[in-house]
């Protein structure tokens, strides 16, 4: 088996610039750009775009991300960002007065606001989990699940610090108890890996411009089998079977497209994000998020043992997820050391106590070592 190694020459990233910041926003690949400005630029001449333009390219998404996540492509939809699909998960998951729906204690807004909603308007009670001093998030979930729970909304990777989630776990154990599991994958999906067939969500979300290295606006929802004669958030004419059929459009169609088709964003072609999607993902299955997983674990796990060498405090190995480290600090973070860094042209992001660090497949062992020495610098 070939060792992934650093894929730095694939993007257009200074040498004098360490950037550990994958998950705050994922650089794109240059391929991935001419992918996107040669269809900027067939745009520009729109008598030279067909009918298959339309469905052929987001089938390829589809499909990419299908092959990602051990799904079928008929359980893949398109989705403008995470609160789209979180939304379309509520709406079709039942939510009976005095049930219960857990999210995680500082989990990203865009899981839990809907779920807020869903609680007060089905008399429900939103339970948040706390951060568990031992940082076993997935004890503290599946120890709060019970037969009144209706709902699990969760993620893989804690987004202020990568707190691992076992996911299969959570699975089971919702199962076991016939509660619903939603996820926000958006923190991991790509470069650690998932399968819906070992984990068997109800909903899966995941946003591109992050880990999956995509752009910003475009993200996929995944849909268990069971639900899929659900109940879109909008009825677009695209979704329809027959659409392909342009000079009958006016003849309309109670039916939709098989599978979660019905799920789809209206203008899901997206014919200028979509050719980047699609660039990206090719390259992310090739490598396989296993391989990317092992490689960004070195890198963490390096920058962890520094950093502990430094005085700050880091997650058991355990607990943290591979490509993303919390970095605290006691009495929170020194100031100016933000600027600092950012003056070296290092850059990672701030959450609460902790420094927040992601590398990616950018990234190698030296861009860990420069930030040490950094850090080191200011304490």
């Amino acid at each position: 088996m070939t060792t992934f190694t650093c894929q730095k020459h694939l993007f257009d990233i200074p040498v004098d610039v360490t950037y550990l910041n994958a998950a705050y926003m994922g650089p794109i690949m240059t391929e991935a750009a001419e992918a996107g400005q040669a269809a900027v630029a067939v745009k520009r001449r729109p008598w030279v775009m067909g009918v298959d333009d339309f469905f052929d390219p987001h089938d390829r998404a589809c499909s990419l991300m299908a092959d990602m996540i051990g799904a079928a492509r008929s359980d893949m939809a398109v989705v403008p960002a995470v609160s789209y699909g979180i939304a379309l998960a509520a709406k079709n998951l039942p939510v009976a007065a005095g049930q219960k729906i857990l999210v995680l204690a500082e989990q990203f807004p865009a899981n839990v606001y809907a779920w807020q909603d869903v609680a007060r308007k089905a008399q429900a009670e939103l339970v948040t989990i706390s951060r568990p001093a031992d940082g076993d998030w997935t004890g503290a979930l599946c120890d709060a699940l019970d037969e009144k729970v209706a709902i699990v909304a969760c993620a893989a990777a804690h987004w202020t610090d990568g707190g691992r989630v076992d996911l299969v776990r959570v699975g089971a154990a919702c199962r076991a108890q016939g509660a619903a599991l939603v996820l926000d994958l958006t923190q991991s999906l790509g470069v650690v890996p998932f399968s819906v067939q070992e984990v068997d969500p109800d909903f899966m979300v995941a946003a591109a411009y992050k880990w999956l290295l995509g752009p910003y606006s475009y993200g996929f929802v995944y849909v268990a089998p069971r639900h899929h004669g659900g109940v879109p958030l909008e009825e677009a004419w695209i979704s329809r079977k027959g659409s392909r059929n342009f000079a009958r459009l006016v003849d309309y169609q109670p039916a939709y497209e098989p599978g979660a088709g019905r799920f789809n964003v209206g203008e899901r072609s997206n014919f200028m994000l979509t050719p980047i999607v699609i660039s990206a993902l090719e390259r992310l299955n090739g490598w396989g998020a296993a391989a990317i997983a092992t490689y960004l674990e070195g890198l963490t796990d390096d920058i962890a043992v520094g950093a502990q060498a430094l005085g700050l405090g880091v997650a058991d190995k355990a607990q943290r997820s591979p490509h993303l480290i919390g970095l605290n600090f006691k009495g929170g973070v020194p100031a100016g050391l933000a600027e600092h860094l950012t003056a070296q042209k290092i850059y990672v992001s701030f959450r609460g106590d902790s420094m927040r660090v992601s590398p990616h497949i950018y990234n190698d062992a030296s861009d860990g070592v420069r930030l040490l020495e950094a850090l080191g610098e200011f304490l």
